[in-house]
């Protein structure tokens, strides 16, 4: 893609309104615009890390076995009725009437409705487990949205849902998605703990939140140093067998939010030492919550004496466009973004130095081609425009690799490669480049699988 033909709308100076670093940087660096208060367009440039960070979210759902479906963003409220959420939910729940008069929602959440899918299209325990998900627009009122995209009202979200015929099937459904978020999270360069967390208005009795450790984070947090240090478990993971080991691992250590935190127990289970007191971001959060909704909606399957047996369900989110400001929070610098390669817009940025020059254009073009033919995606800055505000725009919008071509080194036949993490500069001939970006393409691919 040539810079020249893309829509990209940077801004020189931190907006007023931007109180923490996402905010600032997504909108400086032309990924979102507001439209009006926690609501917000996202421009070419963001839309692209939304989708990777989507698609990155699909496949660790697919891998533990889930299965995708969509469901509308607007709701009837007979069902919210019938599980006995629609008064209690509180002022967050955007209510509206059709034409008709009809009570719908714009729906916070799917509990409700997925219910009503499962109840009507599965009569016998044969058909269990099963574990459904979409990715989906979401609306929550939030009285006083800020921080941008971390706690806006409208959010992109996965949300699955799980329906087990007894509480042992469904804690090993409830093992799969704690796995299945290890791997995703780990698979865009966080690194997550999960805690002990309250279920708030999804109910039931077992939660675990999933926290990224950062200063800007919204909440107190309190763990073991060691849950730090553990190793997310591979692609070769067996979801069908015993998880419990695995599962054991990540929570036989304290590890609390702020609402669930014990002092006392804090102090007495973990050295001082080892204790380690934090802001977090939840990233995810999953409930078993047993019959709560399956009970008050009637969604029973014949079991295997021929009695009707009431469902046990869980649901398990993930806040994908959250997930933006938070990997950025997570990763940057005091010049910008620093995306991992698992989630970058494009892979290399093409810096031409040196534009109207037809050795400096050439050597450009060629490049470019040669960058594409070999898979990798490359933003091409082929603006008339100095040095210092190229490369001030691609720290900025924070492409893991940058490729700076200028006319002294075409003629010695030498670019520039910079590493945007570590700053790191190489000069490099044109062969070596490729194939290091190349290389490193490859080696970011095998870890995805």
């Amino acid at each position: 893609m040539r810079l020249s033909r893309y829509f990209l709308p940077l801004l020189r100076d931190d907006p007023k309104e931007a109180e923490i670093v996402s905010h600032r940087l997504m909108l400086r660096a032309g990924l979102v615009r507001q439209a009006s208060a926690g609501i917000y367009s996202w421009l070419p440039l963001g839309f692209r890390v939304l989708q990777k960070i989507e698609q990155i979210v699909r496949e660790e759902q697919d891998r533990a076995g889930a299965l995708e479906l969509l469901m509308p963003t607007i709701q009837s409220a007979e069902i919210w009725k019938e599980s006995g959420r629609f008064e209690v939910y509180g002022k967050e729940m955007l209510r509206i009437k059709d034409r008709h008069e009809r009570d719908m929602l714009y729906g916070p959440t799917n509990e409700e409705l997925i219910t009503v899918i499962f109840r009507d299209g599965v009569k016998s325990y044969k058909e269990l487990p099963r574990i459904l998900y979409h990715i989906q627009w979401k609306f929550r009122d939030e009285i006083r949205p800020r921080f941008g995209v971390m706690r806006g009202r409208e959010f992109l979200m996965k949300d699955s849902y799980s329906f087990d015929l007894t509480q042992e099937d469904a804690r090993r459904s409830y093992n799969k998605m704690f796995v299945s978020y290890l791997r995703t999270f780990s698979r865009m360069g966080l690194k997550s703990v999960p805690m002990a967390a309250e279920t708030g208005p999804i109910g039931g009795d077992l939660s675990h939140e999933f926290i990224i450790l950062a200063d800007t984070g919204e909440s107190e947090v309190y763990c073991h140093k060691d849950l730090l240090a553990l190793e997310t478990p591979g692609p070769d993971l067996d979801y069908e067998g015993d998880l419990t080991p695995l599962i054991m691992d990540w929570t036989g250590k304290y590890a609390a939010t702020i609402e669930k935190h014990d002092a006392a127990r804090f102090a007495k289970e973990v050295p001082a030492k080892d204790q380690v007191t934090a802001r977090g971001i939840e990233v995810g959060h999953i409930f078993f919550f047993g019959t709560k909704y399956s009970q008050a909606m009637g969604a029973r399957v014949q079991g295997p004496d021929g009695e009707l047996v009431t469902v046990q369900m869980g649901s398990y989110g993930i806040g994908v466009s959250r997930l933006v400001g938070a990997i950025i929070e997570a990763s940057h610098d005091d010049a910008g973004i620093i995306w991992p390669a698992s989630v970058a817009p494009f892979d290399v940025g093409l810096i031409n130095l040196k534009v109207g020059d037809a050795d400096t254009d050439k050597a450009c073009d060629d490049f470019y081609a040669k960058l594409e033919q070999a898979g990798l995606s490359v933003l091409y800055d082929d603006r008339d425009d100095r040095a210092g505000a190229k490369f001030a725009a691609m720290d900025l919008i924070g492409l893991p690799w940058q490729i700076i071509v200028g006319p002294k080194g075409v003629k010695s036949g030498e670019i520039e490669l910079k590493e945007r993490a570590s700053g790191a500069r190489h000069s490099l001939t044109f062969d070596a480049a490729l194939n290091r970006l190349v290389a490193s393409a490859s080696e970011a691919r095998k870890e995805a699988a």
